[in-house]
């Protein structure tokens, strides 16, 4: 029986990873973490029957409390629930489902309660990976990636030298706007953003998919799961979604992971690794299989991914103000006060005039996702 606890489970990842669940008689859940989502969490928690669940507001854990009363619970809230339900000692692996950089601190205690993390949270990486890395291989824990590139890359990567690997190829479905140009995005909505061409994802990655920024920061997390400097990482543009990353080793071959984009499998690769499960669902019909096409990715107009490997390039707390920027002004975004193009402004501003912390601590980071806030805040 593997024991895990999920933190974010009534998001996109989290509600993936029940399914896995509910597939998979020898996984059991211990505990649940939600933001607000109550009504989705109480659902999951009479269902799942996890020992514990954390939310982010003390009102809402009242009424979650009193909403489950008839049920054997324990019902906590705010940081430190979250922390609760991270290290709690009947579960053996983390699912950091939760989006945003509150998920930087549960995951670090996690880690040092000798948690195995299956990650889903970008911002644990791309603004701490160089506490987080570390800190895992103090612990003795395993980072296991749980987006379907890193996942993919994971898997190529199972059983070979990492000396013998020349470059990370991450692909990229090139997101709605795929072929449009700079002016043809200035009055694009919120809805046209949101219909991805091939996956079913949370509001923000879908947004950062169409942005490229979600590239960026996974070219950001590549760089530090599996410590590859940036000259050799590339993305390529492969529209189908059929391939979901590769490996060049030195001798020239490349190693691909194919699959349907399905999120479940990376989710249950995490789970059981070495392992791999029966998984219901889709396969690939090479048959049925026309091409397979690839393109570069238009980085004079979706500045995402130029500005995600700037901020990488300059490193410190620079990855910190560039993911806090995109957070706030997706969400801006999605709230209709900012048009399209001005997540790449609020971006490139934020950058521009931050002066570099060159080896951040955990409060330093967090300090600096709050000023980049503030400094949004007072101009948009």
């Amino acid at each position: 029986m593997r024991n895990i606890a999920i933190l974010g489970s009534t998001g996109s990842i989290g509600t993936q990873t029940l399914d896995v669940v509910r597939a998979n008689k020898d996984l059991k859940v211990t505990g649940l973490g939600a933001g607000r989502n109550i009504v989705k969490l109480e659902e999951q928690i009479r269902e799942f029957h996890p020992m514990l669940a954390a939310v982010w507001k003390e009102e809402d854990a009242r009424e979650l409390r009193v909403r489950v009363q008839d049920l054997d619970v324990k019902v906590v809230s705010g940081m430190e629930g979250l922390i609760e339900l991270a290290v709690m000692r009947e579960s053996d692996i983390l699912v950091t489902a939760i989006v945003g950089m509150i998920g930087i601190r549960p995951t670090m205690e996690g880690i040092m309660a000798g948690k195995d993390i299956a990650l889903a949270n970008k911002e644990t990486l791309v603004t701490a990976g160089h506490l987080i890395m570390p800190l895992a291989e103090k612990h003795g824990v395993r980072i296991l990636p749980v987006d379907s590139e890193h996942s993919a890359i994971f898997q190529a990567l199972h059983g070979e030298k990492k000396e013998q690997v020349h470059k990370l190829l991450i692909t990229a479905s090139g997101g709605p706007f795929r072929g449009k140009k700079r002016e043809d995005l200035a009055h694009v909505t919120v809805e046209d953003t949101l219909k991805h061409p091939n996956w079913v994802m949370g509001q923000k990655i879908t947004v950062d998919s169409a942005t490229l920024v979600n590239k960026g920061l996974e070219v950001m997390e590549a760089r530090w799961l599996f410590d590859m400097d940036l000259e050799h990482i590339q993305v390529v543009v492969q529209p189908q979604s059929i391939i979901h990353s590769m490996v060049e080793f030195e001798d020239g071959a490349v190693m691909a992971q194919l699959g349907t984009p399905d999120m479940r499998l990376p989710i249950q690769y995490a789970l059981y690794y070495p392992e791999r499960r029966y998984l219901k669902g889709d396969r690939l019909d090479f048959t049925a299989l026309r091409q397979i096409t690839f393109e570069e990715p238009d980085m004079e107009t979706f500045q995402g991914l130029p500005m995600a490997i700037q901020a990488s390039q300059t490193g410190g707390s620079m990855p910190t103000v560039f993911n806090a920027a995109n957070e706030l002004a997706v969400r801006k975004f999605l709230q209709k006060k900012i048009g399209f193009l001005d997540i790449y402004d609020i971006i490139g501003q934020s950058m521009s005039r931050h002066k570099v912390i060159a080896d951040p601590g955990l409060d330093q980071i967090l300090e600096t996702e709050k000023e980049t806030y503030q400094w949004i805040e007072s101009r948009w």
